[in-house]
């Protein structure tokens, strides 16, 4: 190949060196046109040229934004070539080039490729974020409004509080409804947590009341949204920015309106069309592996979450038999029926009564104290392990919509364009008419573009369950903070508990010393 440099050494694309070309492609960002100037300076430290020659090379090379233009890494690469064969590196020397440009010692193309590999940070596929920055995203309240508090099956209001945006919006359960409806159509293939039902399930209103009902509700919805703000690419997102600042009675309509003009996440992406690029060979096989070990995180969750829903139910449960206990003393001190006289320690028991009534106070208090035990319990212990379970339960709800969603149309799309080419064939040998032969050609054709859609949206959506996955994993920590809520909490209420019992114990100790008995303890 023959190339010619313009005034300046300037050079220009032509008939470059084929070696040219695959140094390029092979150092090229994936989604530039470029080349990374941290690329370009691993390319230079390769050529085993002097710190001062490499200099003189970099001064001569431009680079814009961080990055290296084609023509300017070919400008480097013949540099390089003169440098290496003991010429200054000018540019002026390129003017004199009238052969093919040198070709430069930096090894075989394929080999180069690892110079632009990048750390994990900026890897597209890698989610560099930690348990911390991802709570630290956005705190969500949802209250319900006081006045509309207790209300059943009406229209609720729930008071939405944004930490991140310090802005509070008035929601009713069906903006929830639509809003989530979208969330899903726009992020089809990443994790988006369900809804808690609007209504109680039969069956359900024999074992849970009115209030009991609309107070999980509220809860299940905080988890929700509070899942949503802190994801990290659903976050960012005008759909739940929308959500969470706009305080026209209109919500609804502005969601639907953020939603028409985006469309799915396929096709707002950058990289949706390239997701191929970025994944590992083995990815179904990781997949497959993460699925199933998901799965069993989940199970075992899911029977950590009932056995700690019970211990706080426990606590309920011991804050009422604890205060009906002291009721019980209050009720047998309260007794005003006279004493037979032939009973014995007639004047003993006359005593022990009456003070018997005075110890329902500390059991009421015992009681209050458990019933405290029994809501830390389910607010720090039982709520993680719930909002935990959210997360969990989506995953595996994304890994079914992959399946029966994206995979299956596309394999839908297959047959249909197969029964097509055998009908293309059939009408081809009976030698139809012409306008029929074309209007299949047509619609093989669409066919075809349809299939090629179908297969990027397939790359891209296993793109998304990668990165999903990786969110799994980097919520995992969270049983630190779930195991020390149910320590703390447990450590708290057996503080307290003990403080009470310890203050009884001497009272009881003065009530059995002054009626002649020595206390049992």
């Amino acid at each position: 190949m023959t190339v010619r440099a313009m005034a300046g050494g300037e050079i220009h694309e032509g008939s470059v060196p084929s070696y040219y070309r695959e140094v390029y492609e092979a150092l090229r960002c994936r989604t530039e046109e470029r080349v990374q100037g941290q690329v370009f300076q691993r390319l230079l430290r390769r050529t085993g040229l002097r710190a001062s020659t490499l200099d003189q090379i970099a001064e001569h090379v431009e680079l814009t934004e961080g990055f290296v233009s084609k023509l300017s890494l070919y400008k480097a690469l013949a540099l390089i070539a003169l440098a290496q064969q003991g010429k200054q590196p000018s540019p002026k020397l390129l003017e004199n080039c009238i052969q093919e440009f040198p070709t430069p010692q930096l090894g075989e193309p394929g080999e180069l490729s690892a110079l632009r590999m990048q750390p994990v940070a900026d890897d597209p596929l890698m989610v560099p974020h930690t348990l911390d920055t991802l709570l630290s995203r956005d705190s969500v309240q949802v209250e319900l409004i006081p006045e509309k508090k207790g209300l059943f099956l009406k229209h609720v209001e729930y008071q939405v509080t944004s930490q991140r945006y310090t802005i509070s919006v008035y929601r009713r359960y069906s903006d929830f409804d639509v809003f989530h409806e979208l969330l899903v159509q726009r992020f089809a293939y990443r994790m988006v947590p369900a809804l808690p039902p609007k209504r109680m399930l039969k069956g359900v209103l024999a074992s849970m009341s009115e209030r009991e009902f609309i107070e999980g509700r509220r809860r299940a919805l905080g988890r929700f949204i509070n899942l949503v703000a802190r994801h990290p690419f659903s976050s960012e997102d005008e759909l739940v920015k929308t959500f969470l600042t706009y305080n026209g009675s209109d919500v609804q309509t502005k969601l639907r309106d953020a939603y028409k003009r985006m469309g799915d996440e396929f096709l707002t992406s950058r990289i949706a069309t390239l997701a191929k690029e970025y994944l590992p060979a083995d990815i179904q096989a990781q997949f497959t592996s993460s699925r199933e070990l998901i799965r069993n995180i989940h199970n075992s969750f899911h029977k950590l979450r009932d056995r700690a829903e019970r211990m706080a139910q426990r606590s309920k449960d011991n804050a009422t038999d604890l205060l009906m206990f002291g009721r019980e003393l209050s009720t047998l001190g309260s007794d005003a029926s006279s004493i037979p006289s032939l009973a014995s320690s007639q004047s003993t028991w006359a005593t022990l009564r009456r003070s018997l009534k005075g110890l329902s106070v500390e059991f009421a208090l015992l009681s209050d104290k458990a019933t405290h035990q029994g809501r830390r319990e389910e607010d720090d212990v039982v709520e993680k392990l719930n909002l935990f379970l959210d997360l969990l339960q989506s995953y595996r709800d994304l890994c079914e919509r992959h399946e029966k969603g994206v995979l299956h149309e596309h394999q839908r799309a297959l047959q249909k364009y197969s029964v097509m080419k055998r009908q293309m064939m059939s009408t081809t040998v009976q030698a139809k008419e012409q306008v029929s032969v074309e209007q299949l050609e047509s619609r093989i054709i669409q066919q075809e573009n349809a299939i090629q859609t179908m297969e990027l949206r397939n790359y891209f959506s296993l793109f998304c369950l990668h990165q999903e996955t990786q969110l799994i994993f980097t919520y995992l920590p969270m049983t630190y903070h779930i195991l020390g809520a149910f320590v703390n909490s447990q450590v708290q209420g057996h503080r307290e508990m003990g403080a009470v019992w310890n203050d009884l114990q001497p009272k009881l100790g003065c009530l059995f010393g002054s009626n002649g008995m020595q206390p049992p303890f």
